[in-house]
């Protein structure tokens, strides 16, 4: 089988494992086997394929590293619903004292606080954030 085969084989089969798991990160790996198949084509020599397509690849990942698709969306860890259960809750607040309370939650005290640009009036709101024992709430 000719040197140019392997590369596109090889670049196939990387095409159809991102597939399977869903990153981008393997196509451009793939994108990199593709350059060592057209330097193959090129009658270039193995050490030359090899080079080319593992600089091709380099740059692909860097590039899409750089990329807003390489960047993940994920709202911090204290603020993230899918991490912590209690964010999205409500809590009643009876009085707040300099932007800070205690309130009865989930059967224990918790220090509760103000998120930034909130009223302190009494009232019932919502778990924005859980930072260690310390509640941060908004309306």
């Amino acid at each position: 089988m000719a040197d140019w085969m392997m590369w596109a084989v090889g670049a196939g089969v990387l095409v159809a494992l991102e597939l399977f798991i869903g990153t981008f990160y393997l196509l451009m790996i793939a994108i990199g086997f593709g350059a060592g198949a057209l330097t193959a084509l090129a009658r270039v020599d193995m050490p030359g394929q090899l080079l080319v397509a593992a600089l091709v690849a380099a740059v692909a990942t860097l590039l899409l590293r750089r990329s807003r698709f390489g960047k993940t969306a994920q709202p911090r860890t204290e603020a993230n619903p899918d991490v912590n259960l209690d964010i999205g809750q409500s809590v009643s607040v009876a009085a707040w004292q300099d932007g800070a309370a205690r309130v009865m939650y989930r059967g224990a005290l918790w220090d509760v606080e103000l998120a930034p640009g909130e009223a302190a009036a009494p009232g019932v709101f919502k778990i924005r954030e859980v930072r260690g024992s310390r509640l941060i709430v908004g309306a």
